[in-house]
């Protein structure tokens, strides 16, 4: 494959870059605020009645009555229950995956929630949506300002949806699976993982564009794309990995153009990851079209996958990465899996700060510097929450996914949490994790070059 260098500005040429090792900038918790797991809202009232119980398909069969399947965490988890039973009475307001760059006009901030239960066989009755919110770190709470919910009236979504027949056309967790979002010139743009694509969607949830991923005239798909079936080929018919669309999309400052970022790398002919590296590709939202720049993001040795990704100027921009694990480390399992322990604990949780106006001679963005989430200082006592096996005085993300980053100011920066709802338990053994907000002091990080 090709690797076209970055071309938006004179700084982004193709130089090599001496290799050194990474600087582990400090962190210290400044806040801390979170919204219940088990927070829930009504679908609205045109939506089909379908919606008012979602999590109904989570099971082996279809399950009509509400609280009847317990969550659990999952065999790589040790399917530890979590305290919350499906199906839910209404829809859970959980799985926040993006932030966008740019507040809105009242100063809120843009928060998507992603595709419902994690699949898109379990989700169909999962509606999507996204909010405005504005965390409370003296208070640790979260004031949900509005919530909108996602809807293709004008049948711009070019496959058939699952509520293809309804009047209101609701989308749900079996059409998109919507993982980051930026809001430009009054309009929202969400990157999905199923196709993937790039939707271009009003402040009321109307769908207005649906653009799917392009490599020159090829379009990128994945496994849970329209038109893929059982009998496709890996690596020939779908070369995006399942679960590896577009976790973080950037909007750059200056040039306006949309940098979305795979989440795992692509397949190549023999269907096997191609490498290690996650591309990244510029897309023209003023023009609509892919614009053939692209440079590529080094998963650090341990990590599985990125879960944000969100320019702070010009040229720099922080990225989520992680590993698969879940819980204290000093919990890890000794053997079998069992109530009382991590099978698989939390090792790797960063945010990582990348120039993209150093890129390598093979294409690869330069790494500044990260923050390590599980060795958070925390001199002040500002956790709100306990967690099962810490260390006194530090402050730890132990959580499978971490998929919101965001820059408050020169010093801050804001991470939020997908809790996964009801599947995640990374604080506690045995409760389903809540939607929580951190405000995090990193001056060292913000201001390295």
């Amino acid at each position: 494959m090709t690797i076209r260098v970055l071309t938006l500005c004179t700084a982004l040429t193709c130089i090599p870059l001496t290799a050194a090792a990474e600087i582990a900038f400090p962190a210290t918790l400044a806040g801390h605020a979170l919204i219940p797991a088990a927070t829930f809202i009504a679908p609205p009232a045109d939506a089909p009645k379908d919606a008012a119980l979602s999590g109904k398909f989570t099971g082996a069969g279809r399950a009509m009555e509400a609280g009847t399947m317990p969550g659990d965490t999952g065999a790589n988890h040790g399917k530890r229950p979590t305290g919350l039973s499906m199906p839910f009475e209404g829809q859970p307001l959980q799985g926040l995956s993006g932030f966008a760059m740019n507040l809105a006009e009242d100063g809120s901030t843009f928060v998507l929630t992603d595709n419902g239960f994690g699949a898109k066989g379990n989700s169909p009755d999962a509606l999507l949506f996204f909010h405005r919110m504005t965390p409370d770190f003296a208070a640790g709470t979260v004031e949900v300002k509005e919530t909108v919910f996602l809807r293709d009236p004008d049948f711009k979504v070019p496959f058939r949806i699952a509520y293809e027949g309804t009047d209101s056309r609701y989308l749900t967790g079996a059409d998109f699976d919507p993982e980051s979002i930026q809001f430009l010139n009054g309009e929202l743009w969400i990157g999905e993982e199923f196709g993937p694509y790039i939707l271009r969607v009003a402040l009321d949830g109307k769908v207005l564009d649906v653009y799917p991923t392009m490599d020159g005239e090829t379009q990128l798909k994945s496994p849970e794309a329209p038109g893929i079936s059982a009998t496709s080929v890996a690596g020939k018919d779908w070369t995006v990995q399942r679960s590896g669309g577009y976790e973080g999309m950037a909007l750059q400052p200056g040039s306006n153009l949309l940098w979305p970022m795979l989440e795992k790398p692509l397949l190549g002919e023999d269907g096997q990851p191609a490498g290690t590296a996650l591309r990244v590709r510029a897309f023209d939202p003023a023009k609509g079209e892919w614009t053939g720049a692209e440079f590529k993001f080094a998963l650090a040795e341990g990590a599985t996958a990125i879960g944000d990704f969100n320019f702070i100027d010009e040229t720099r921009a922080l990225v989520i990465e992680r590993d698969n694990g879940e819980g204290a480390a000093s919990l890890k399992c000794a053997g079998d899996p069992a109530p009382d322990c991590f099978p698989m604990p939390a090792m790797l949780k960063r945010v990582v700060l990348i120039d993209t106006a150093q890129i390598d001679a093979e294409g690869f963005v330069k790494r500044l510097g990260h923050i390590d989430l599980m060795n958070i200082a925390d001199p002040e006592a500002k956790a709100r929450l306990e967690t099962v096996g810490s260390e006194a005085g530090k402050f730890t993300l132990p959580f499978v996914t971490i998929e919101d980053v965001m820059k408050v100011d020169d010093i801050h920066i804001m991470v939020a949490v997908d809790n996964n709802l009801p599947y995640s338990s990374g604080r506690a053994l045995d409760k389903a994790a809540d939607n929580e907000f951190v405000l995090l002091s990193v001056p060292e990080l913000l201001a390295a070059k």
